[in-house]
């Protein structure tokens, strides 16, 4: 599956998008690349950015770090990244990307994409241990 990507008319200097499907390593740079017009000021800039994510169905490392890039670029202008709709398996990787940074769990981003895969596919069959 790949990922579609629907932006909605703005709203101000608020931006809604819509993600469908996986954002995964083949799939990011489609992402950063639809992003990039929002994320380098214009005028006027783009303060706060939805990321509707309720057709989302598989996050990878790959599309973390893409989200982070672009909260990073809205927060250094004092705008807000706001992540709406996650599906649960989306929510639990989110969960467990703030609960301790990857950069401090796994030694490469094979092994992060494997874990993650893992945590969203016990999410998704219901076997979760929590």
């Amino acid at each position: 599956m790949h990922l579609d990507i629907q932006t909605a008319p703005r709203s101000g200097t608020t931006q809604r998008v819509a993600l469908f499907g996986r954002l995964d390593t083949h799939s990011y740079p489609q992402l950063d690349a639809e992003l990039a017009p929002m994320l380098d000021g214009g005028e006027p800039p783009v303060m706060s950015l939805v990321l509707d994510l309720a057709g989302l169905n598989y996050i990878s490392s790959a599309g973390i770090r893409s989200i982070f890039k672009a909260r990073k670029a809205l927060t250094a202008r004092n705008g807000k990244l706001l992540v709406v709709n996650p599906q649960p398996q989306i929510q639990k990787v989110f969960d467990v990307v703030k609960a301790v940074p990857m950069s401090d769990i796994f030694t490469s981003v094979a092994e992060a994409d494997a874990y993650l895969d893992m945590v969203q596919r016990k999410v998704v069959s219901g076997d979760e241990d929590e």
